[in-house]
């Protein structure tokens, strides 16, 4: 089958499309005849392998899984021995290693069937992105119906899926984007659109009780001006800081909630069936 590989960090040059084996599921995998799969920035730091804090997992040197994309959307070809849910034909998404390729292995775990209502073009567009927002939302930043909740980055990836899911929560939500995207925005739910070419959220006079940053391009000095006594604030997918940048701001989310009520996080979202499934 062909596939994209990445045998070394850097640009987009280091990948090749190359023949290889025909991936096998695991007891607990299911082998997925991928139909479509995207693009999203944790391909961009796998691929840079950067922050350099991403080679401690990924290799030091060199990809130690050459394997590429993560996202996917596809038919079950064949299940493990072991797998109980999915059968082949069964039409899915999900995440797994290796999107990137004609055919694909993910655990049972992390996929789930596709709606009958979207294109697998479209499911293929949901799982880290989405993950991302709920889980920052809900599972760190505890968010209430009526909170008041500011997302910086609202026209990324996560940052749209993070709209929609706050406002399903009952949140009153207000956006930071660039200009071109304000109409966006506000389109998908904000009750409130920021354009930061015109405005600094950070210098405004309103304040939030979650702060869901997907940028990272205010200090935590300057994002606590806006927040409640008992705000939290959830940093996800700050694609420009560095490895001492990444310390500095784990030093000052250890240290700040010895003096202060407001909370500060930072996660990596984790693959999970449950996140995907639409209520019963």
């Amino acid at each position: 089958m062909k596939a994209i590989v990445c045998r070394s960090y850097g640009s987009p040059d280091v990948l090749r499309c190359q023949e290889t084996e025909k991936p096998a599921p695991a007891d607990n995998e299911v082998l997925i005849r991928v139909r479509a799969a995207s693009v999203n920035p944790l391909d961009w730091h796998m691929m840079r392998g950067s922050p350099s804090i991403v080679r401690i997992v990924a290799g030091l040197r060199r990809p130690k899984d050459t394997r590429t994309g993560v996202d996917v959307a596809g038919q079950v070809e064949a299940v493990g021995g072991k797998v109980t849910r999915f059968k082949p034909g069964d039409e899915v998404f999900g995440s797994c290693r290796g999107a990137f390729a004609e055919y694909a292995c993910a655990p049972e775990s992390t996929v789930d069937m596709k709606p009958h209502n979207v294109t697998f073009e479209q499911a293929a567009s949901v799982p880290v992105a989405a993950f991302t927002a709920l889980q920052g939302l809900r599972d760190k930043g505890k968010i209430q119906p009526r909170h008041k909740v500011l997302i910086n980055g609202a026209a990324g990836g996560v940052g749209t899926f993070a709209v929609q899911i706050a406002k399903s929560f009952g949140a009153e939500v207000t956006g930071v984007c660039s200009t071109r995207n304000v109409d966006m925005v506000r389109s998908i739910g904000a009750d409130r659109v920021i354009d930061y070419t015109q405005e600094d959220f950070t210098e405004g006079a309103l304040r939030y009780d979650l702060l869901f940053d997907c940028i990272g391009n205010h200090s935590l000095s300057a994002c606590r001006r806006v927040m409640n006594p008992n705000a939290i604030h959830v940093a996800v997918g700050a694609s420009n800081v560095t490895s001492i940048g990444i310390v500095a701001g784990m030093i000052g989310k250890l240290v700040l909630p010895r003096f202060v009520n407001q909370k500060f996080a930072g996660f990596i979202a984790s693959f999970q069936q449950r996140g995907l499934s639409r209520p019963a």
